[in-house]
């Protein structure tokens, strides 16, 4: 029956570390996920002693790496306060190599940070040594090993200290079967103390679960990509095409102001021009980035050109969020091309009218409609 339930927890805890070895996990390199903690409390004989009188203190401190969201290692020093006739200050030392497994991430998963309150079940081996004044005996080195638990709780949310309560059975193995885990030459040991954990490369003070992409999922991204492509390229070839019309038009233009008197007479009649350029924005935005400012270039050279000409911009948004964050937005952009006409390019604001239009229904793609629509008008 004890080899078959110990069969059934090994084949558990098999699984559990496969489940969590499926996951791709963010900020694991050798420099990540350090700590750093300081211990103190108390040590006392296991057996032939009385448990509190008998208990001298202890401090330390501790380095560690969480080597997976399971596994972790450490190296931890410990020195006892003197409490023999040697007169010395502290009379012991150990130092201990740790390795650690945390059951809460083992058995149920690890969700891509630490909980509130998880348990490690530590086991260790190191050195230790005793120091004695010449005059009561020897100084003495010797093995120990070390088995116990940690009780961590996480506080804050960057997760970047914890506080920890870790009772522990060390032995002392030298002398006649040193090999052996005696009882009569084990300590407790009840620590309690506060650890720090470094920021790794993911920015985090832990591991991160990476968002794994499928190919279709990817396909289907750089097709949307190619047709933005595409978008980008049909407004530019609109655009070369405006402004082709707008320089026939101020050929026209030029022709009938120079024409004879009495021609300019007959074509008199009241004639609108129109023509549109389009400002796009990033989502979010209503600043024009660099790749826009062509645009409204090519508004304010017309404009230059032609000092009757006027420019109504009307602003847009995208549908997604609030609507009311959307119609500040819309008039935001607007405002944006009409600033960057009059402050860069010295265009009278008498002659711009920009008002917002909510959210833009103009493209079929929602993300397109983040622009500023530009009209210029003259009257012949």
């Amino acid at each position: 029956m004890r080899k078959r339930g110990m069969l059934v927890a090994v084949a558990a805890m098999a699984m559990a570390m496969s489940v969590n070895a499926q996951k791709a996990y963010e900020g694991t390199k050798f420099f990540d996920n350090w700590y750093v903690g300081l211990n103190g409390g108390g040590i006392t004989p296991t057996s032939h002693s009385a448990f509190w009188k008998n208990m001298r203190g202890t401090v330390g401190v501790e380095l560690g790496k969480q080597v997976t969201p399971v596994l972790g290692i450490s190296f931890q020093g410990l020195t006892a306060v003197n409490t023999s006739m040697s007169r010395t200050a502290f009379d012991a030392l150990s130092l201990t190599a740790n390795g650690k497994i945390n059951l809460n991430n083992l058995f149920w998963g690890y969700n891509g940070a630490p909980r509130l309150f998880e348990v490690e079940a530590v086991a260790g081996i190191g050195w230790g040594h005793d120091f004695m004044n010449s005059g009561y005996g020897w100084d003495n080195s010797y093995v120990t090993s070390r088995f116990g638990a940690s009780f961590n709780f996480n506080l804050g949310e960057e997760k970047a200290w914890s506080v920890n309560f870790k009772p522990a059975v060390v032995y002392r193995m030298d002398g006649k079967f040193a090999q052996q885990l005696n009882v009569n030459k084990s300590a407790i040991e009840l620590l309690a103390g506060v650890t720090y954990h470094f920021k790794g490369s993911n920015g985090k003070r832990y591991m991160t679960i990476q968002r794994p992409y499928d190919a279709a999922e990817v396909a289907m991204l750089n097709d949307k990509v190619n047709a933005l492509r595409e978008a980008v390229a049909a407004n530019e070839a609109a655009l070369a095409e405006s402004a082709a019309v707008a320089d026939q038009l101020q050929r026209q233009l030029t022709e009938c102001q120079n024409a004879p008197k009495q021609v300019e007479t007959i074509v008199t009649n009241t004639n609108t021009m129109s023509l549109e350029s389009v400002i796009t924005f990033r989502q979010g935005s209503v600043s024009i980035s660099a790749d826009q400012t062509p645009n409204v270039e090519r508004i304010a050279t017309y404009m230059k050109n032609h000092p009757k000409s006027t420019v109504s911009i009307k602003g847009f948004a995208s549908p997604e969020g609030k609507i009311e964050v959307n119609e500040r937005i819309a008039r935001q952009r607007a405002e944006a091309v009409k600033n960057m006409l009059v402050n860069k390019y010295k265009i009278d604001s008498k002659r711009i009218t920009a008002e917002g239009q909510g959210i833009g229904n103009m493209f079929s793609e929602a993300d397109w409609n983040r622009v500023s629509i530009a009209t210029l008008s003259e009257k012949e």
